[in-house]
């Protein structure tokens, strides 16, 4: 019944239209059948939409269901098709907006308002054409306030908006020249003068911002000149110039001028800086010039040239003994002075001396890693320290690590003792007899992120470990140089050491050149292990030098390796098993090679050895328990 009246209420819609068109009126209701639609796509002019109100689509279709209807009109001009809601219908369509609002893109609009001020500046307020651009361009809060003030909807003359508003309403011309140069907005409030508005009453503001700019100081970074030193915008003609030229007269580039301008603006206080001065003066007695430093200075920091003397005072202290070194650093690595002002190499030296780490070491150590002044290094050393002492090892221990490998344990931050323990499945007295062996493995084993045991190595050292090698033997520029260079880790002075613990051990300096070469592993070993390996083989096994110099390549091995090969060994011969002596054994054919024992794999050495007594397996499981116990 009441599909029947709508289609009927259809039909008059369409017999209102022009008898002349060429097309049928057709009507599409959402919800019927596909049979009362099926002509709706022969139809191909634009539709016309009849919304029925939701009263009499809910008598209809009911509470969920929805309803149009659609007209296809041809270009003639049209009555309104009629339906059967009657007024409600025409009068949802009367509310209906034509076309929907196009908004402006936000670029486009700070665009038109950035012209607007510009010519605002330029044409109206007579400012210099560079100065109205720059503060047009560079002022983003004040425009943003600026635009709050005025119509941006679409349709609208955002330009002409904005200098209608300048035109009638006007602005304190101090806020965006400030935001301009570089100061923030929350910084106006002091700094805007309480009896001006307009920027070109203040004369010496504007002369000396242009000598400023002229000069080469950068438009945005003159904000950080005026919020430090407020006094030189107050200075007559000429009088800022002039000081910018006395530093010229010292032997500084322009460029070094405006760096220094920049980042102690309070140089161009008064008279010459008397502090600065010293320390341009003990510059140039290293035979420093501060051109060198323009790289260390920063303007996100205030300088404080009388600490900064101090700190080339102490630094001249610290490298009394090698004052080659000393200049070398301070070229280099110019924010050990500057870096604000030396604060960070006081902590840092004070932290190291505690450890008893000595002067000259510690200029190698700044050479070598001048990561160390980042302000977590001196925290993640602490923390280090703390976990070794966590872990039972003594003060002498603790004092010898940390001078051995500062920049490892100093790199990153250690886990807790827990994890490192559960993780590794060790004792803390087997971690900390492996960390007081080698105490590179700190950075493998505790650390939270993974440290190279090989750093980067200066030049420098490269120098001293290229002459010590070539002191033993090496000879320049071969590949065996080569190749020692790359694998000995440590600085000349540790490497001397380890070479002397062959010499007291008993062999002459020539033999344990020898050895070296053949056996470059040996240097990477801590002395501490060296010796106790030596005294295994020499004073617990009963073997001779002579042995050790045919196989030197024994001390590559760990010491628990040798301990369980060898007494394994030794209960075979115990238990009647004789292995003969091979070969190789030049030296003593009672005693077997150290190579027989140690060069097979564990696969091969319980094949050819273990299984020729029938409980030697046993026994090799028991030894190797009982190693693991003791780790």
């Amino acid at each position: 019944m009441l599909r029947r009246r709508l289609l009927r209420e259809l039909q008059a819609c369409a017999e209102s239209l022009p008898k002349s068109s060429n097309q049928l009126a057709l009507a599409r209701i959402r919800g019927f059948p596909s049979n009362l639609t099926k002509d709706l796509h022969t139809c191909s002019n634009p539709p016309i939409y009849c919304a029925f109100p939701p009263a009499f689509r809910r008598g209809i279709f009911g509470a969920s269901s929805s309803c149009a209807v659609k007209l296809f009109k041809n270009s003639d001009a049209q009555p309104p098709a009629r339906c059967i809601s009657g007024d409600a219908c025409a009068a949802a369509a009367a509310e209906a907006p034509s076309s929907p609002m196009r908004l402006p893109r936000p670029g486009l609009v700070r665009a038109s308002a950035q012209a607007a001020l510009f010519e605002y500046l330029h044409s109206t307020r007579g400012m210099e054409i560079t100065l109205a651009e720059h503060i047009s361009k560079n002022s983003p809060v004040f425009l943003a306030g600026l635009l709050g003030n005025v119509d941006t909807r679409g349709g609208i003359d955002v330009r002409c908006s904005v200098s209608r508003f300048l035109r009638y309403q006007p602005i304190n011309e101090f806020e965006p020249f400030f935001e301009s140069i570089g100061l923030r907005p929350s910084e106006l409030g002091k700094f805007l003068p309480s009896d001006l508005i307009y920027l070109n009453d203040a004369i010496d503001l504007l002369d000396n911002y242009k000598v400023l700019c002229d000069y080469g100081v950068q438009r945005t970074k003159i904000g950080k000149v005026y919020k430090e030193a407020n006094e030189v915008f107050g200075y007559g003609h000429g009088v800022l110039f002039s000081k910018l030229q006395q530093y010229e007269q010292l032997g500084l580039s322009k460029s070094t001028v405006v760096k220094l301008v920049v980042c102690c603006p309070k140089l161009l206080i008064g008279e010459a800086n008397l502090e600065f001065l010293q320390v341009f003066d003990k510059l140039k007695a290293f035979g420093i010039m501060l051109v060198m430093f323009r790289g260390g200075l920063s303007d996100k920091s205030m300088h404080n040239w009388s600490r900064t003397l101090r700190m080339l005072e102490f630094l001249e202290m610290m490298g009394s003994i090698k004052k080659a070194l000393l200049v070398r650093l301070i070229k280099e690595h110019p924010r050990f002075v500057f870096g604000q002002s030396g604060k960070k190499l006081y902590l840092l030296v004070s932290l190291l001396c505690k450890f008893g780490i000595r002067i000259d070491t510690m200029l190698q150590l700044f050479m070598q890693c001048p990561w160390i002044l980042n302000v977590d290094f001196p925290k993640n050393l602490r923390k280090s320290v703390k976990f070794l002492s966590h872990i039972g090892m003594e003060a002498f221990d603790i004092t010898r690590v940390v001078s051995t490998c500062p920049e490892i344990l100093g790199a990153s931050s250690c886990q807790s003792v827990d994890d490192v323990l559960s993780t590794m499945n060790m004792s803390a007295e087997r971690l900390c007899d492996i960390i007081k062996d080698d105490p590179i493995q700190f950075g493998n084993l505790v650390s939270k992120k993974k440290i190279p045991a090989v750093t980067k190595i200066d030049s420098f050292y490269l120098g001293e470990k290229a002459e010590f090698l070539l002191k033993i033997g090496f000879i320049e520029n071969s590949d065996d140089m080569s190749k020692a260079m790359s694998q000995f880790r440590g600085r000349s002075d540790q490497l001397q050491e380890r070479l002397d613990c062959l010499v007291d051990a008993g062999l002459d300096y020539d033999n344990a050149c020898s050895i070296i070469k053949v056996a470059p592993q040996i240097l990477n070993m801590s002395v501490v292990m060296i010796k106790k390996k030596l005294s295994y083989l020499l004073n617990d096994l009963g073997y001779t030098l002579e042995y050790f110099v045919a196989f030197p390549m024994i001390l590559g091995y760990s010491l628990e390796k040798m301990k369980l090969r060898f007494t394994m060994y030794k209960w075979l011969t115990e238990n009647g098993v004789k292995i003969q002596p091979t070969s190789k054994n030049k030296v003593n054919k009672s005693m077997v090679a150290l190579s027989t024992i140690m060069t097979r794999s564990d696969v091969r050495f319980v094949n050819q050895y273990v299984n020729l007594h029938p409980g030697g397996l046993d026994q090799w499981e028991r030894l190797k328990n009982h190693v693991k116990s003791i780790q």
